[in-house]
């Protein structure tokens, strides 16, 4: 469970040189390569949590732009404090809520998509809100590149059965489909973990992973 309370978060974001501001974030859809300064491609990770993939995949890709996106603030300012110890030009955060993303990021901006470990929604009802979902592929599609890809990993097995199932309504294709991530040597090299992948994965839970493009 997240924490979704910590005294000062959103204060502290609204003043952090590494958070793109609400009003300035939906009035430069596709103009994310002036607030980076460069035309690098860019990589964009939806329900980023604390941070440490994004931060470490940035760390590793100067060449490529990333942009985390966290709903929640008392999660978000953990990645805030990751950017203050370890700065880098190449990754920027928006504090928002995913069903927005397509209104932050023009059509054909982005070069990639990660979720991971995102939010289960358990309820029926609730199907349309989970990230995997066919309304969120609608909205990946808007922004993403042709041909270009969207990795998903969870170690929640009925959540990641939802997404495949997922795939072929909603118009996308899958170029990988693995159950058991960690077992499988040509996937896992090179695999960032998330906080959430080190806790489940040091438990014995298999990690569930695709990479699907449309």
């Amino acid at each position: 469970m997240r924490l979704r309370n910590v005294a000062g978060s959103r204060e502290a974001i609204a003043e952090s040189a590494y958070v793109v501001p609400e009003e300035v974030m939906f009035e430069k859809p596709g103009k994310w390569a002036e607030i980076f300064g460069n035309n690098n491609p860019i990589h964009i990770e939806i329900g980023m949590g604390k941070g440490q993939f994004i931060h470490a995949l940035a760390k590793k890709n100067p060449q490529i732009n990333y942009v985390g996106v966290e709903k929640y603030s008392s999660v978000l300012i953990r990645a805030i404090q990751k950017m203050e110890q370890e700065e880098l030009p190449n990754l920027k955060f928006l504090r928002m809520d995913a069903e927005d993303v397509d209104k932050v990021f023009g059509t054909g901006e982005v070069d990639k998509i990660y979720l991971n470990f995102s939010d289960p929604w358990p309820k029926d009802r609730h199907a349309k809100r989970r990230l995997p979902s066919r309304e969120f592929l609608a909205r990946y599609d808007k922004i993403l590149k042709k041909d270009c890809k969207l990795e998903f990993k969870t170690d929640n097995r009925d959540l990641f059965d939802f997404a495949v199932e997922e795939l072929e309504p909603a118009g996308w294709k899958a170029e990988v489909i693995t159950y058991d991530l960690h077992a499988d040597a040509k996937l896992v090299e090179g695999n960032i973990m998330t906080e959430y992948e080190e806790k489940f994965s040091s438990m014995g839970n298999p990690i569930c992973k695709y990479i699907i493009f449309r």
